[in-house]
């Protein structure tokens, strides 16, 4: 199925699983239905399985969205006490969309617990309590890891199977309910080496024929400078052991940066738990390091190799070489997790980390040039082929050794991943046949429902106000942004996109129409001076650089509302 395709499906309502191998697009795909959703006034709940996958998509975890936790079962008790948080219970009755990115990480347990949460919390007995519900993974990656508490209850599990543990999210009766269209995406947009994708793909289908074994074995070769490449291992403990060792012979100063932190302290364990970055970040001149996030000014991404150069005599933070030549001095990198405007957890870290070597499992979502991987001591399912699709050309992999089982995958995939494929094609083929004006009736009806409205000039049929003039009419009667969106029952963030929007087609001026919202002054000038220097560079107001601007005393939503008042706000549907 194209991306195109899937948009269409996701654009109806229906329930989605959104899945492909490596390199397929799901995160932009994900990212372009976010966009369609707030251009028609909809702001969609975005969540993930752990709290870096969080983070990388603007989100929370599912576990702190949906207030179950770490808990994989619930009783009467507990969801009474969970209806008693009017906080918890006013986001899930305000949510329309729901996704949930990673969702090979989540057991078929958890999601049925989030399931339910979603029916009681929400007062409904349809499936996740009516929402539409996108979930986002590859169940080819590394697989859930069982609680503890669930490894002393399978062991005591009932003959007849009803309280086994479901280790994967599509074997769970939550799965069942939702139902979801399954959009198997088939474009690659990661590795463009022709070879090397036939044999990642014949992993995948359980087809590792002696040709791919051939494949493979013609890269069991050691490149002529290892030192230029990072090294994969399946153990923590040999990753480790290398990385110290390489730095401790490189001569020098060694440089500590420790990792700072605020917020609950479950969601800032968690997002330690998640960061690729240490705790205390220890370099030294000529010590290989490798980004660990994305650079919102597109400098490097996740994955991106370099070495320091040096050290800033003003700030002190490494400044970075890259294979390109160039040389960037990062600055502090921010992994938090929000709760509309409320901050519920943050950590700050130079998003980098050593990089001679790094384990499979930390390797997951990253692109590498070129890798050195030794796979002879391969484990789980699943770790060989996460290692070998990290790479982007079968000329970047150095393979020092494998066994059978860093070509397997599981077995409960493989025959479920057989059938996502023929119900993708079904799909796709069940809705060509719809044609493109009943799919468009789908598309708008179900925009509609959730109360939002489609398109620039075209007004929904219903309800008779548009969900825009409705936030204007709440203006003029000077409620606060938390009052408007408890009023129209949205989230904060969506009052501000109307607000947005308002504005930049003329509708609302700032001046006039919105000064009782003005952050107070000095708050307002200092954000105001974060603002403008972003202008000045990029040419446009972005929220994230000036973020780190001004530290984390400042929310994406308020400096959002400053924004309007400063003459650069862009039409956020266009």
């Amino acid at each position: 199925m194209t991306q195109d395709e899937a948009f269409a499906i996701l654009k109806t309502g229906r329930n989605v699983f959104l899945t492909g191998e490596p390199g397929s697009g799901k995160s932009h795909m994900v990212n372009r239905y976010v966009e369609y959703l707030r251009s028609c006034g909809v702001e969609p709940s975005i969540t993930a399985s752990t709290g870096i996958a969080a983070t990388h998509i603007g989100g929370m975890t599912i576990h702190s969205w949906s207030g179950i936790g770490v808990r994989t079962r619930l009783t009467d008790h507990d969801l009474e006490l969970m209806l008693d948080k009017d906080r918890l219970v006013k986001r899930l009755r305000a949510a329309r969309v729901l996704i949930i990115d990673e969702v090979s990480m989540l057991s078929g347990d958890t999601l049925a617990v989030v399931e339910q949460v979603c029916r009681v919390l929400r007062d409904s007995i349809e499936p996740f309590g009516g929402l539409q519900v996108v979930l986002v993974g590859d169940f080819f990656q590394l697989p859930p890891i069982m609680p503890k508490a669930d490894q002393e209850r399978v062991k005591t599990i009932s003959l007849d199977g009803e309280d086994q543990w479901s280790p994967f999210a599509f074997m769970g009766t939550a799965w069942a309910k939702a139902d979801p269209t399954i959009c198997y995406l088939t474009e690659q947009h990661r590795q463009e080496d022709t070879e090397f994708l036939k044999a990642l793909s014949a992993i995948r289908r359980g087809e590792v024929t002696d040709e791919v074994r051939e494949c493979f074995a013609g890269r069991r070769v050691e490149p002529a400078v290892a030192d230029d490449h990072t090294k994969l291992y399946t153990h923590n403990f040999a990753v480790d052991k290398l990385n110290d060792a390489r730095l401790a012979k490189l001569p020098g100063e060694r440089r500590d940066f420790a990792m700072k932190s605020e917020g609950a302290p479950t969601i800032v364990e968690g997002l330690k738990r998640g960061c690729l970055s240490p705790e205390t970040l220890s370099l030294k001149l000529g010590a290989k390091v490798m980004f660990t996030k994305n650079s919102v000014e597109g400098k490097f991404v996740n994955g991106t190799i370099g070495e320091v150069v040096g050290f800033s005599p003003v700030t002190g933070y490494p400044q970075i070489t890259m294979h390109n030549g160039k040389t960037i001095e990062p600055e502090l990198g921010e992994w938090s997790i929000y709760d509309g405007m409320k901050m519920l957890g943050m950590i700050k870290q130079i998003p980098l980390r050593l990089a001679w070597a790094i384990t499979v499992h930390k390797s997951q979502g990253m692109s590498l040039d070129t890798a050195i991987m030794d796979l002879s001591q391969a484990f789980e399912y699943g770790q060989g082929y996460v290692a070998l699709s990290r790479v982007r050309t079968l000329a970047g992999l150095y393979l020092l050794g494998y066994n059978e089982r860093a070509l397997e995958v599981h077995p409960d995939v493989f025959a479920k991943d057989i059938q996502f494929r023929a119900a993708s094609e079904k799909a796709r083929y069940d809705f060509a046949a719809l044609g493109e004006e009943q799919i468009a009736d789908l598309q708008l009806q179900f925009i509609n429902t959730i109360g939002g409205a489609v398109g620039m000039g075209m007004q929904a049929p219903a309800p008779k106000v548009s969900t825009y003039d409705a936030t204007a009419e709440l203006v003029a009667q000077k409620l606060s942004v938390a009052d408007m969106a408890e009023k129209r029952g949205v989230t904060e963030a969506t009052i501000i996109t109307h607000l947005e929007k308002l504005v930049a087609n003329g509708t609302l001026d700032p001046a006039a129409d919105l000064e009782y919202l003005k952050p107070e002054r000095r708050r307002f000038v200092t954000m105001q001076a974060a603002l403008e220097k972003t202008y000045k560079k990029k040419g446009s107001m972005l929220l994230t650089p000036a973020q780190s601007l001004l530290g984390p005393g400042f929310t994406f939503e308020e400096l959002r509302v400053a924004r309007l008042f400063l003459g650069k706000t862009e039409d956020p549907s266009s």
